[in-house]
């Protein structure tokens, strides 16, 4: 049986690995910044994508300019090693950003945050 964390515990997680997660109602939650709906339904499917390789399945909630994500193991009741490795994966691929160095030039516009 994996480790439930308690909110406590998960929020001093947090602080350490993921400092703009936090927690939220025993979910572990983050809100990104798209500035409009294109990159908010672009986000959302790299997250469907992410979740459904994973099993693990995250609740989102889309608005215009911005997506929520919380994340709980259902099956668990809580918060547990689950959702903290999606979480990462799902922090590492909405906010990578090519390099300077890189022959991939980057979005123009502002991108999520």
């Amino acid at each position: 049986m994996p480790r439930v964390y308690s909110p406590e515990e998960a929020a001093d997680y947090l602080k350490q690995h993921l400092p703009t997660w936090h927690v939220e109602e025993n979910h572990i939650t983050r809100t990104y910044t798209t500035g409009d709906w294109r990159l908010t339904l672009l986000a959302a499917g790299a997250i469907a994508f992410l979740a459904e390789a994973a099993f693990h399945h995250p609740d989102l909630t889309l608005e215009y300019p911005r997506l929520h994500v919380r994340l709980q193991t259902h099956d668990d009741g809580g918060i547990t090693d689950k959702d903290f490795e999606l979480a990462r994966r799902i922090e590492a691929l909405l906010t990578w950003q090519p390099a300077e160095s890189d022959a991939l030039e980057g979005y123009p516009d502002q991108w999520i945050r």
